[in-house]
């Protein structure tokens, strides 16, 4: 039998789907946070000559106000005294032309000064780090030459919280000069007792106890407490250390809370700034002023107004200029009219998405976590005639300000399960009922999981031992062990 290849041309029909560059686009701005909007913008608007935006829309009134509902006669008035103010100093003060100009200050074209100047005056400065503050102290100490690169060294490898867990070998190593690992040893108790104190130190004990030197008065119960009984007391075995040490329950007590107000595990954490950063939220939800409904919006950010400028418009259809300007002009409109088409986009389906979420947990507003309920993106998604992929790109990344507090949008889709007489219950619910159960547990008997899913159970709530561990662990919520009081 024969075998030889042979080619043919033949026709076929199918049906495939695919993500035009439009699309990509379009999708790629439904994802961006309002903060990264506004950045993406703002670069289109640079790189873009076909794009500009519209200028606000003016109410019509006898004497317009601006944004701080001052009359707009006044601010002419204020501006033309200022002017005056200026030219009687040029014409009085001969060294007037020696002095800086008063036009650093941009002023945008409605006489008011620019916002993003004003944001950047007012911003904080940037926080002093761990490695700049102990490098300022230790610059001041007075050493050989091979300890002060040894304690260099030292500094550049603490971690944030300021252990050093580097090998001592490979700090040498990194010393510029090489120094010995004996220097490295050396220098280490300078730096412990740089501020804050307790840094560089190799585990927790010694960083608690070069603390607990530091501190005046009798702490002789604390010391036994961190050098033997550390683990005890981290486990809550607060009989077998009274046991062990002779103290009673009362001083132990006593002297952890102590030493939880005075004593840091984690000293570097005290230099610098470790607050949260500020998050802008996408959508508002408040109550309205007309009844006890819900009013939902856009915050500024979500809405430029972008619109294409006519004139390159009209550079792309004059036959009298060159092909090479009209493609360009042409280039330039179509990714203009892209851009606005998926900003637009993306401020309707944020919209949508929004309101849907504040209809579907309107109980959340009124009690809190409890009200959530069974709420899905492949819900919304069929509501909507979408991909629950689009959802999940609408919500990502993105908070709503509520009166309840702000909150990522991701928050209201949850799971749930059924109770016995087929209700549905959001898991949030479920993890508020187990939080209660347990502050409501008497604290020198705690409910293990065993007997919070029992509870459960009987509220109609199935639950298994190890989803309640997981639940009260991601509350941060120790085991009932380590919740006992004594």
């Amino acid at each position: 039998m024969s075998q030889y290849l042979s080619q043919h041309l033949g026709q076929n029909m199918r049906m495939e789907q695919r993500l035009t560059p439009r699309l990509i686009q379009s999708m790629a701005v439904l994802q961006k946070p309002v903060a990264d909007l506004e950045a993406y913008v703002e670069e289109a608007l640079e790189s873009n000559a076909a794009l500009e935006l519209a200028e606000p829309t003016v109410e019509t009134s006898t004497e317009p106000k601006n944004d701080d509902g001052v009359n707009g006669k006044a601010s002419e008035e204020a501006a033309d005294g200022f002017a005056r103010a200026e030219r009687f100093s040029r014409e009085n003060d001969p060294d007037w032309q020696d002095r800086p100009a008063y036009t650093n200050r941009r002023v945008s074209s409605t006489g008011e000064p620019d916002a993003k100047m004003g944001a950047m005056a007012n911003t904080a400065g940037r926080e002093m780090s761990l490695t700049e503050h102990l490098r300022n102290q230790w610059s001041l100490v007075d050493v050989d030459d091979e300890l002060r690169a040894a304690g260099d060294a030292v500094i550049d490898k603490l971690d944030p919280d300021g252990y050093l867990r580097t090998d001592l070998f490979e700090v040498a190593r990194s010393a510029r000069p090489q120094v010995s690992e004996e220097a490295v040893e050396r220098v280490r108790p300078w730096i412990q007792k740089l501020d804050p104190i307790g840094v560089a130190s190799l585990d927790t004990k010694e960083c608690l106890l070069l603390q607990l030197d530091a501190l005046t008065g009798d702490n002789s119960i604390e010391r036994v407490l961190i050098e033997r009984h550390l683990e005890d007391i981290t486990h809550n075995r607060l009989p077998a250390v009274a046991k062990a040490t002779g103290f009673s329950l009362g001083e132990i007590n006593e002297a952890i809370k102590a030493m939880g107000t005075t004593l840091h595990l984690q000293p570097g954490h005290l230099v610098g700034d470790r607050s949260v950063p500020p998050i802008r939220p996408d959508v508002i939800v408040d109550y309205a002023n007309s009844g006890g409904g819900l009013e939902v919006r856009l915050t500024r950010g979500n809405m430029p107004n972008l619109r294409v400028r006519e004139d390159v418009v009209a550079l792309a259809k004059t036959k009298g200029n060159g092909k090479e300007d009209r493609d360009f002009a042409r280039k330039h409109v179509e990714e203009a009219a892209a851009l606005i088409d998926a900003v637009s986009f993306r401020r309707t389906r944020l919209l949508q998405v929004a309101r849907m979420l504040v209809e579907k947990q309107r109980d959340f507003f009124d009690v809190g976590p409890a009200g959530l309920k069974v709420c899905k993106m492949s819900d919304l998604a069929d509501e909507l005639e979408c991909d629950p992929s689009t959802i999940s790109r609408t919500v990502a990344e993105k908070y709503i300000q509520t009166p309840r507090g702000i909150l990522p949008m991701r928050y209201f889709f949850t799971g749930g399960t059924e109770t016995e007489d087929g209700e549905a219950v959001g898991w949030d619910h479920v993890k508020t009922r187990v939080k209660e159960l347990i502050d409501e547990e008497p604290k020198t008997k705690p409910l293990n999981d065993d007997q919070i899913a029992a509870r459960l159970e009987k509220e109609g709530i199935e639950l298994s031992r190890r989803t309640v561990a997981k639940y009260r662990q991601q509350m941060n919520i120790p085991a009932a062990r380590q919740r006992k009081q004594f």
